[in-house]
């Protein structure tokens, strides 16, 4: 191993939570969490709703398979778009299809000067957790990618499904629409986030805000009003049939049962203490038993016979219950409202950790070596953050599986596959773990509770301030860089990917979905180059952290940097990648190894 010496107000841009995501996910958040991370989140989350604009879902058949990647050829409806969005600040916005999936992955593509050296291999860059490619172009005095394409390297950054630009749509001609779409929505919305301007969205959130009181909270006095009966019976025979279908094969039997139980609780608070408990808990029983079942063609007929006697029993509950319910029947609509749009949730973001390795990343690789066409058909990668681990991971399936990488040679920023030895701050993430807390929390919206608190971290009297540690150190980001990272730069992050990605502070690290393959163990037969770059106060993936991955590869194969001097500057994570420094401090170390692996 070669060791060289150190030589926000809200932001809702790309993600809006609903109210009903909002009580769910922010009132069940895992106690473990520090009391000042709760109430940080809990105050961003009162102001942010969602806004799901990701489209038509694919058929499971495909998602939970367990098999290991291989290269595919790229669809041929991939396209490069003609007008780029204003977001887009690459020289070309590209578009990939995920196979048998109806994802569209944004590639950015910067292409060299002609004053610049000839390189033999692209390059390709992949981004963190929750975050799109504004952190790797913040400005044109602030942009990695456009750094290395300056140095010769024809560079793409990968927008990975849920991240920034990219989209699923289910025909490839409405894809620029919708690249346009959400460019207007994230740079609209990070400008309301900064004060410069009231959007329709803030707006929009207020009123939702003012008119969330919780559903459990009946009113007894006034009058009852009147309802449609009938929809609400196909509305809650529509809900228990998805359970019992459970979600056309998005849950399992046990999650199935767990949010039909869920469900149910929520319609008891509004009966609770009341004399239609009893009748409410014997169609309760009957319905979970045939939700459970899923016995035979008849099942329709009976859950909605069921439902039927839900409603009557509101019914009556509005009418004859003395003192009257006031407005339960409406409390009950919006329940079931709120829980068929969590349900939707747990659909549109159901995807992991394996699926950006198995079908985005070689989808991505694929067409970059079809346009580039390098002679030897490899390609240089970085990745900072889970983008590294993503290439660690890539790395030890090749060698697993006796295969040539892709990759000519690859470098790191801020990665590692086992955290269990170091004292990292993702360590907070480890509650939402539980498989039942990914239901009842089914997306993390990252970047609207980090902008949301962004305000509080960089103003007076500074009770947020600890979270700029996470991202960067005293003084090593421009003010505006740091802003336009907060607001931008993140995205919502499904739990499903949480939870694999906590396994990395388990024994034995970062295992993938089946939890039977541990990526470290094959790391040693790797044969690609690798460059391994450390900040001295990183919080999120401390030095401990990343040199314990780098221990793992061949002596010959691996160098490791660590960023920072005991009396200054010192590197927190991002500052590794957009850092003031990282011009001359970082990029140069990395032009200089993938220049002397650069060989045709």
């Amino acid at each position: 191993m070669k060791i060289l010496k150190n030589t926000p107000e809200l932001n809702r841009a790309t993600i809006f939570l609903s109210k009903s995501a909002r009580v769910c996910a922010m009132t069940t958040m895992p106690p473990q969490f520090p009391l000042e991370i709760r109430s940080a989140l809990r105050r961003a989350s009162s102001t942010v709703y969602f806004h799901c604009s990701i489209g038509t879902v694919t058929p499971p058949s495909f998602r939970h398979r367990t098999t290991l990647f291989r290269p595919r050829a790229f669809s041929s409806s991939s396209v490069k778009l003609p007008t780029k969005p204003s977001l887009c600040t690459a020289d070309e916005l590209h578009y990939v299809s995920v196979p048998n999936s109806d994802w569209r992955l944004a590639l950015w593509r910067y292409l060299p000067p002609p004053q610049a050296p000839t390189r033999n291999h692209p390059l390709l860059l992949l981004s963190g957790v929750g975050t799109n490619a504004i952190g790797y172009d913040l400005s044109p005095g602030c942009s990695f990618a456009r750094h290395m394409s300056g140095q010769g390297f024809e560079t793409w950054i990968l927008e990975v499904r849920g991240a920034g630009l990219s989209t699923r749509v289910s025909d490839l001609k409405d894809v620029e629409e919708s690249a346009h779409k959400l460019s207007n929505r994230i740079e609209s919305t990070a400008r309301a986030a900064a004060g410069k301007e009231t959007s329709s969205d803030e707006k929009q959130a207020t009123d939702i805000v003012d008119s969330s009181a919780p559903a459990s909270d009946v009113s007894v006095v006034g009058e009852a009003s009147a309802w449609d009966e009938s929809q609400l019976v196909a509305r809650l025979t529509s809900t228990f049939m998805r359970l019992s279908e459970r979600l056309s094969g998005f849950l399992s039997e046990g999650q199935s049962v767990f949010m039909s139980a869920k469900l149910f609780d929520k319609i008891a608070m509004l009966v609770d203490d009341t004399q239609l408990y009893e009748r409410f808990n014997e169609i309760r029983s009957k319905l979970l038993s045939l939700i459970e079942s899923r016995q035979n063609s008849g099942l329709v007929n009976q859950i909605r016979d069921l439902a039927q006697r839900l409603v009557n029993l509101f019914d009556d509950g509005q009418r004859s219950v003395s003192p009257p319910l006031i407005d339960l029947q409406e409390r009950l609509t919006a329940t079931i409202e709120d829980f068929q749009k969590q349900l939707d949730l747990i659909v549109k973001y159901d995807w992991d950790f394996d699926h950006y390795l198995e079908e985005d990343v070689p989808a991505a690789i694929e067409y970059v070596r079809a346009q580039s066409k390098p002679k030897d058909g490899k390609l240089f990668a970085i990745g900072h953050s889970m983008g590294g681990i993503l290439l660690y991971a890539m790395l030890s399936r090749c060698a697993f599986e006796g295969r040539e990488p892709s990759v000519a040679a690859v470098a790191t920023l801020a990665s590692s596959v086992d955290y269990t030895t170091s004292d990292s701050a993702l360590k907070l993430l480890i509650p939402l773990a539980n498989p039942a807390e990914a239901l009842s929390v089914p997306v993390v919206p990252l970047g609207a509770l980090l902008a949301a608190a962004f305000p509080l971290s960089t103003r007076p009297p500074y009770v947020l301030s600890w979270l700029n540690d996470l991202i960067s150190s005293t003084d090593m980001m421009h003010p505006e860089m740091l802003e336009k990272l907060v607001l931008n730069n993140f995205c919502t992050i499904p739990a499903k990917l949480l939870i694999q990605l906590t396994t990395a502070f388990r024994e034995g690290g970062l295992r993938d979905r089946s939890g039977k393959f541990y990526y470290k163990d094959h790391l040693p037969r790797t044969s690609v180059p690798v460059l391994a770059l450390a900040g001295d106060r990183d919080l999120i993936c401390p030095p401990a952290a990343v040199e314990d991955t780098v221990k793992l590869f061949p002596e010959n194969l691996v160098t490791y940097k660590l960023l920072g001097e005991p009396d200054g500057p010192h590197y927190a994570h991002y500052d590794l990648v957009g850092g003031r420094l990282a011009v001359e401090q970082v990029y140069p170390c990395i032009t200089e190894f993938l220049s002397h692996h650069d060989s045709a």
